[in-house]
């Protein structure tokens, strides 16, 4: 199993949206950015993710499952453009914001602290470890 992380605005597609869809889960949709799109295409059925609140929030608060391998993004004609499903698995016990991520010298070298404008990006299974237990959380 990879981990990984997807990065959302509320505003666009919250967590909340997110649990309502249930275990049919949700395309990853409209991602445009040729490197978060390869990592989807690395996914395998059950890969986990932290699912990322960006812009005012900015904290992991929940976990996801890929429940559906990479196919063609339903939201654009050019099929260059690929996506995942996902699907929510449970709540962050406390939310993990970018803020206590920075703070951590274990985490230093984690891509949200490097690229945080990638919206998929690779965790590795160190620092699944290690946000899990900042949060009081199991997968």
């Amino acid at each position: 199993m990879r981990y990984w992380l997807f990065k959302s605005e509320p505003s666009t597609w919250s967590w909340d949206q997110q649990v309502a869809k249930g275990d049919v889960g949700e395309e990853w949709d409209g991602v445009r950015n040729y490197q978060a799109r390869n990592f989807m295409r690395e996914m395998a059925l059950g890969d986990r993710g932290f699912f990322y609140h960006s812009q005012k929030e900015k904290a992991v608060v929940g976990i996801v499952e890929v429940c559906a391998l990479a196919h063609p993004d339903s939201t654009s004609d050019d099929d260059r453009w690929e996506c995942v499903d996902i699907k929510a698995v449970a709540p962050i016990t406390t939310p993990v914001t970018l803020d206590m991520i920075k703070a951590d010298p274990r985490l230093a070298d984690m891509v949200l602290v490097k690229n945080s404008r990638l919206s998929v990006q690779p965790v590795t299974e160190a620092e699944w470890q290690i946000i899990l237990d900042i949060s009081g959380s199991q997968s």
